[in-house]
């Protein structure tokens, strides 16, 4: 009898090594998962954004050689749909990756804000502010004097990247109940009309080559590229990079920098697309970058996600964080436009708007507490502002 059990306890122990060896290999595999389909979806969204840019560059270069109203109105049409495309990707930010490397990342480049008008042009009350009204200073305007000036001097003072185009088809927002409307005779008859001109189709040009250098950098199948070595590496310290991706961008970018400094500042300077009233679009495409990455499914490009992983774990926390973080791209499109409409002076903490922000902070800053925890529940270890 005795000689049963033992035998019986063996066998369990040995079962029991077995299966444990078999669940190893199995997380193992579908971390692996995980981190290349990622890998995959990231290249995937950076080339959806570089080809909308280059229709957005095409539609500038068209405005450029034939500035009419109904141009600019395309130019504008362009840019929105571009910026749309482009929001999703800042989920890819935040762990040193090509995007924002601080030795060479072209982040600054791209997506810098609040941006200093009077840097770039004319501004209310200062008809001969900037870049463009300035030809003694910068008699060419190419591609090598706009990032040689970009955040010279102040980091308001950018002078590339999706504002600066956007500041150049919209003009200054002095609008209360819409966008800016800089009119067309910037681009034919006023003073420095045709460096006004050169500047904006620089400045796309730019744009375009930063995302197709994106691009690059997450191809399949090159031989010492970024995405060689972010799918070669340990698939914990890959899994940190992506959940620290979407942690810091749901607390201390979105929630942080881009809702709670305009909203506790009213600052409609601070907002992130002032000059064409795309800020609440902004803030929803960011939302749903982090439920991109979450749930694995990049349009066109879908695997196992970040709560398979965490489902392998718990399932139930995998549920809670998939509804709050849905929860939250629901409580940003229910913000009403125009988003600075709900930073002015003597507007009601209780307002519907400033209610609809405020709501939206706080539903970011609860899942970012989830997502923390989450990610310790499958053994990652990460630090969000």
């Amino acid at each position: 009898m005795k000689r049963f059990v033992v035998l019986f306890a063996l066998v369990a122990v040995g079962i029991g090594l077995l299966t444990a060896c078999g669940q190893d290999g199995a997380d193992s595999d579908l971390k692996k998962d995980v981190v290349e389909n990622y890998a995959s979806g990231v290249h995937h969204l950076y080339s959806t954004s570089l080809n909308s840019a280059i229709a957005l560059d095409a539609s500038i270069d068209r405005f450029v050689a034939d500035p009419t109203p109904a141009h600019l109105e395309a130019a504008k049409r362009m840019w929105l749909h571009a910026r749309d495309d482009y929001g999703p990707t800042e989920a890819f930010r935040f762990y040193d990756g090509p995007i924002d490397h601080p030795d060479d990342g072209p982040e600054g480049l791209i997506n810098a804000w609040p941006l200093d008008e009077a840097y770039i042009d004319y501004v209310e009350g200062d008809p001969t502010a900037g870049i463009v009204n300035n030809p003694e200073e910068y008699p060419t305007i190419d591609a090598d004097l706009l990032v040689s000036l970009n955040e010279v001097g102040g980091e308001a003072n950018v002078s590339t990247g999706w504002h600066a185009i956007e500041f150049l088809l919209w003009g200054q927002d002095l609008n209360s109940g819409g966008p800016g409307a800089r009119p067309v005779e910037d681009y034919t008859t006023n003073a420095n009309a045709e460096r006004r001109a050169k500047y904006l189709a620089v400045a796309s040009d730019v744009l375009v080559g930063h995302l197709q250098d994106m691009v690059k950098a997450w191809a399949p199948g090159v031989s010492g590229n970024y995405r060689a070595q972010f799918v070669s590496q340990n698939e914990d310290d890959a899994l940190q990079k992506i959940i620290t991706g979407i942690g810091e961008l749901s607390r201390g970018e979105l929630a942080g920098e881009r809702m709670t400094v305009a909203f506790e500042e009213r600052s409609q300077e601070d907002e992130h697309s002032c000059f064409s009233d795309n800020t609440t679009a902004d803030i929803v495409a960011n939302a749903l970058g982090i439920q991109i990455v979450f749930l694995g499914d990049y349009g066109g490009v879908s695997g196992p996600g970040i709560k398979d992983l965490i489902a392998a774990e718990d399932e139930d926390l995998a549920d809670q964080l998939e509804s709050e973080i849905a929860r939250s791209v629901n409580l940003a499109n229910a913000i009403p436009d125009p988003f600075d409409q709900h930073l002015l002076e003597g507007v009601s903490d209780q307002a519907t708007g400033r209610r609809a922000v405020l709501t939206t902070i706080t539903s970011l800053e609860d899942q970012t507490d989830t997502i923390v925890d989450a990610a310790q529940k499958i053994g990652i270890t990460i630090s969000v502002s």
